[in-house]
């Protein structure tokens, strides 16, 4: 089975990256002296701190249940997807102050072929490990690395827009173009951290699985739904990459201890097999007693 300790390994891929677009891109302007790509490489300073949160977190996400956290330490990922939400909304007020005085002071650009192809260089870095960190937040089921990808495929985007705007610019010698993309960019990365920051604080909230996991577990226990077996008090929640269902499985009364059991076994079995990776929990009740019917709720109140 793969160590969640192993995930690690894309947090500094993540790293990586960002250093190396840092300096294409602080390169381009410097080139260009664009306030647009100015944003692009302020962006990718947030990318670097988002992946050292990222880092961080992970690390924290893989530690084993311990006497205080009986059910293990994921939530800590979604410290790192709200921490980097905040971080996008810094860089787009940073990139609001660069380029509005710009509007009113518009200048020239310098250089425009060579900055654009090194700038144009860091957006393919950004791409491909963007591409990697998806699929493994996929695959893993990391809250952090799914984050940390798509706010990568957020800054292709905006390099993607700089690029042409300051193709355009060069091409048209509109100057203040080049202070409106930047707003643009800005304003494109506050949806994005906004985004990232409700997603954090749904997962702390105990949020249930999606819709379609849903489904599927719904059509597992009602293939086993007959006239003597019955279940509710179904529900569901996500924990960083833990995911937990629970249910209240119903059988007739007369039924001995053992078969209960193997019942419950049998359904769990095949809950863990429509939606890997989950942990199950079942609660056996004779179908008969009307107290069976009495906790549907969360919070049963006192008899």
């Amino acid at each position: 089975m793969f160590e969640r300790t192993n995930l690690t390994r894309f947090a500094w891929l993540s790293i990586g990256t960002a250093v190396l677009t840092i300096l294409l891109k602080v390169t381009a302007y410097a080139l260009t002296g664009s306030v647009g790509l100015l944003s692009d490489a302020l962006e990718s300073g947030v990318n670097l701190v988002a992946a050292i949160f990222a880092l961080i977190s992970l690390t924290i996400a893989a530690q084993p249940p311990d006497e205080g956290h009986d059910y293990g330490h994921t939530k800590a990922e979604y410290f790192s997807s709200g921490a980097e939400g905040l971080m996008i909304l810094f860089a787009a007020g940073t990139i609001a102050y660069s380029a509005v005085p710009r509007l009113f002071n518009p200048q020239p650009l310098e250089q425009v072929g060579i900055g654009l192809a090194v700038s144009l260089a860091a957006g393919l870095a950004n791409f491909f490990v963007a591409r990697v960190l998806l699929r493994a937040g996929r695959q893993y089921n990391s809250i952090t690395l799914t984050a940390d990808a798509r706010h990568l495929l957020t800054d292709v985007w905006t390099s993607v827009g700089v690029i042409l705007g300051i193709g355009a610019v060069a091409l048209t010698g509109w100057q203040r173009l080049d202070p409106l993309i930047a707003i643009a960019v800005a304003a494109q990365i506050v949806y994005a951290g906004v985004k990232l920051m409700r997603q954090a604080a749904l997962g702390l909230m105990d949020t249930a699985l999606p819709p379609e996991e849903m489904e599927k577990v719904t059509a597992v226990l009602t293939h086993y739904q007959t006239k003597d077996i019955n279940f509710h008090a179904l529900r569901s929640r996500q924990s960083g990459a833990n995911r937990f269902v629970s249910v209240h499985i119903q059988v007739p009364g007369t039924w001995s201890v053992k078969k209960g059991h193997t019942l419950l076994e049998e359904i769990e079995r095949d809950l863990r097999q429509a939606i890997p990776p989950v942990t199950v929990f079942t609660h056996l009740e004779p179908i008969e007693d009307p107290v069976s019917w009495q906790d549907i709720s969360l919070h049963r109140e006192n008899d």
